[in-house]
């Protein structure tokens, strides 16, 4: 096995009805992996089945244990970039980044370079956490397009206990978005399970199949006549997640392009409505979501640490006009 690739090892669920790999792979939001990129992972040779490559039409039939070898480590450039960064918090065991809506967090496949990661080796150097990866230091992600807290750790012994805390729920992340039209109730919890959708892998949808459990929390703080500004608290932390629960419920986040919040939900309100809601798509370019409360336990001295950031200036500038002409 080549040690440049980064390797996945999953467990196919037992006793399943026989599935093509490829679609069983797509389908595990976890691996956050297209069908046609799986497809050509196996024509390459780099997914095994229980020790021996297989082909794209090959069968899984439960229990059999998958190695996938992904991107090749030199096709990722780890290479320091000077670009800006907004650093929340730091000291010599952590840091808390606000990262701006259109930066992708880590080298990714269509996204080699140009990343936080690029931007965080430049400021902090290799003494990051596990600084020989692709995502050198990251706890968790952000969608490209949502702004925001993350937390980055710069020791292999810190990253370790806060990817604890994570997995333990014990990190709370509480988000700022503008949706579209009134929440059914001024506060509640949606509590329904998340998978990728069949039809484009590039989507998550409420699905009970392949899925896994989400939890969002939210609360109403402000409601203008056709928008409401609500804070979400995060239980669970899948793909998409926030963007994926509130278009289920017919109020994507503002802006929104995957999950209907420019055109379709524009096409879908009160004609007398539309010029408004035309105004309110020209100020922003990407969905209206910001992370923006960060509570952990610190790792090493075990002090309980909130961080704030301030909302960004789309967003801020999108509020002040709902505020003056659409309440």
């Amino acid at each position: 096995m080549d040690e440049r690739y980064d390797i996945r090892t999953v467990t196919v669920t037992e006793n399943i009805q026989p599935v093509r790999i490829d679609k069983y792979l797509a389908s595990l939001a976890e691996l956050d992996l297209s069908r046609a990129y799986i497809q050509q992972l196996l024509v390459a040779g780099l997914i095994a089945v229980d020790g021996k490559p297989v082909i794209k039409n090959y069968r899984l039939r439960g229990g059999e244990t998958v190695i996938i070898q992904l991107v090749p480590r030199e096709t990722a450039d780890l290479t320091p970039e000077d670009i800006p960064l907004d650093v929340v918090f730091e000291d010599e065991y952590l840091a808390v980044v606000n990262k701006p809506a259109g930066l992708v967090v880590h080298p990714a496949p269509g996204n080699p370079q140009h990343t936080l990661v690029n931007a965080l080796l430049y400021r902090f150097g290799r003494a990051l956490s596990d600084a020989d990866d692709l995502r050198p230091g990251i706890i968790h992600r952000l969608d490209k397009n949502t702004s925001g807290l993350l937390l980055v750790a710069k020791t292999d012994s810190v990253a370790r206990k806060l990817r604890e805390q994570l997995a333990a729920r014990k990190i709370t992340k509480i988000y700022q978005a503008v949706v579209c039209g009134h929440m059914p109730e001024m506060s509640g919890t949606i509590h329904l399970p998340i998978g990728r959708s069949l039809k484009d892998r590039k989507k998550m949808i409420v699905t009970t199949l392949h899925s896994r459990e989400a939890i969002t929390h939210y609360a109403v703080l402000e409601r203008f006549r056709i928008n409401d500004l609500v804070e979400v608290t995060l239980e669970t932390g899948r793909t998409h997640q926030i963007r994926v629960h509130f278009a289920h419920l017919n109020r994507p986040v503002l802006g929104d392009p995957e999950y209907g919040g420019r055109q379709r939900w524009l096409r879908g309100i009160d004609p007398a409505e539309r010029m408004t809601g035309r105004g309110l798509l020209d100020m922003v370019s990407r969905q209206a979501l910001h992370a923006r409360t960060l509570t952990f336990t610190h790792p090493e001295t075990g002090a309980s640490m909130t961080v704030t950031s301030e909302l960004p200036d789309d967003i801020r500038k999108l509020l002040t006009a709902l505020r003056e002409k659409y309440s």
